[in-house]
């Protein structure tokens, strides 16, 4: 019990610590492992080489994948890639389902693109496809907030995602692919919600400094989709020849997809690809920021991701998960302990990047205990930290002010709407998660 309650007692520093103080969650996270370390009884030498050891392995495996994957979301943001990717679905679906076309485009778009720029890009849309359908802009915005909010928790190469499939040592292909599976209910539940849940609401007019435009300069839709849609195909290749029945064979042809859809190089094609963004560009210094800008992003959630593996291997190196696993061995609730802590850490303090990573550090040790180790439970893992990393989005959340802000939402009508749909999503997540579970063990 002493262990728990020193890890409860960490919980609860990291949610004052980034919630209350304000205190950037890279700090946050090396404060825990240098708290839990001294509680524990590490030796000093022994703590530093747990943190720095912790930071680098993870970072190892982890932090180019990160840094490709928000160059691709840069230049799909700054290049009008992500509009043109919503206008033409919007063209596909129809415009009396235009919240359903920007839910698609939503969970398409936020693979490679953090959910909050994502919004902002597309916000600028939904104003007009409301004047021109008669779709409420209040069913726009929860659609296109809640279908970008679904892949940004679930599929990798989004950050959360790809730093807990790396803490957990899962397999990155089969969290793709059943991240998928999980994210595609979760998605449409938010278009149902954000459809029936909000006739009620009205918005006032949105001025349009609040919206962003894109230059007129789009590329087409096929350029738009490449960096996403390849790299997510090479990934899922890899896996599909590394199955035990090797259906591809284990010739060289089957070498070959090994290596291009290794994550770093498939991620690599795509960052390729996403410079073709730029073509109907001049500016050579307008170019350059955006590499720069997704630099920026990247180098903020790999010091993040770091943190988070050392304060993992803090608790691998004094036992704590392996103490703490046992004790909740016993009540035998499996992934709906990854769940409960992720919700906790993302409603009390905001983040569901931080709530992923922060998770998977403290499950990693207990994965073994638990009887999460096997390949396809530590996919499910992860996919359980990111429901719980939905649950739920609120005040403290600075995904809920984009949210309201660039759709025109008051602050009581985004609790009841996007509050609740994201509270929704997370059940729904968790519940597909364990049937998921139930028919493959």
């Amino acid at each position: 019990m002493t262990s728990l309650i020193i890890l409860l007692i960490v919980i609860v520093v990291v949610i004052l610590a980034t919630a209350r103080y304000r205190i950037h969650p890279f700090i946050s996270l090396i404060m825990a492992s240098i708290i839990v370390g001294i509680f524990e009884g590490l030796a000093g030498s022994e703590l530093i080489t747990a943190i720095t050891y912790g930071f680098g392995n993870t970072l190892q495996s982890i932090g180019i994948i990160i840094a490709f994957g928000t160059i691709i979301g840069s230049y799909l943001e700054h290049s009008g890639g992500a509009k043109t990717i919503a206008e033409n679905t919007l063209k596909y679906v129809g415009k009396k389902k235009s919240d359903f076309a920007m839910n698609i485009t939503g969970f398409i778009v936020s693979i490679p693109v953090f959910c909050d720029s994502g919004f902002i890009v597309l916000s600028s849309l939904n104003k007009a496809i409301s004047r021109k359908s008669g779709v409420p802009l209040a069913a726009l915005s929860i659609a296109l907030a809640t279908g970008l909010y679904a892949t940004h928790v679930f599929v990798p190469p989004t950050p959360g995602p790809l730093a807990a499939a790396a803490a957990l040592e899962a397999d990155l292909g089969l969290v793709l692919f059943l991240g998928l599976m999980v994210a595609i209910p979760v998605s449409i539940t938010g278009y149902l919600f954000g459809k029936y849940g909000s006739k009620k609401m009205i918005i006032n007019s949105i001025s349009e400094d609040h919206l962003v435009k894109v230059e007129n300069k789009k590329p087409n839709f096929f350029d738009s989709m490449l960096p996403i849609i390849l790299p997510i195909i090479l990934i899922g290749l890899k896996a599909f020849s590394q199955y035990p029945t090797k259906p591809l064979g284990s010739g060289s042809f089957a070498d070959i997809l090994t290596f291009i859809g290794d994550p770093i190089i498939a991620l690599l094609i795509g960052v390729f690809l996403a410079f073709r963004l730029k073509k109907n560009y001049n500016s050579k210094q307008e170019k350059s920021d955006w590499l720069t800008d997704g630099l920026k992003s990247a180098g903020i959630i790999i010091l993040i991701t770091g943190a988070g593996g050392a304060f993992g291997n803090v608790l691998r190196t004094s036992n704590i998960g392996d103490i703490i696993g046992n004790i909740f061995i016993n009540y035998d609730i499996g992934l709906l302990l990854p769940f409960i802590i992720a919700a906790v850490l993302k409603s009390a303090q905001g983040s569901s990047t931080v709530s992923i990573i922060t998770t998977a550090a403290i499950i990693s040790p207990m994965l073994n205990p638990l009887g999460l180790d096997s390949e396809i439970a530590k996919a499910l893992t992860v996919l359980a930290i990111g429901s719980g990393a939905m649950t739920v989005s609120h005040i403290n959340d600075s995904y809920f002010w984009v949210v309201t802000q660039f759709s025109g939402l008051t602050v009581s009508q985004s609790l009841k709407g996007f509050t609740l749909a994201t509270l929704l999503q997370g059940f729904i997540g968790i519940l597909v998660t364990l049937i998921i579970s139930y028919i493959i063990k």
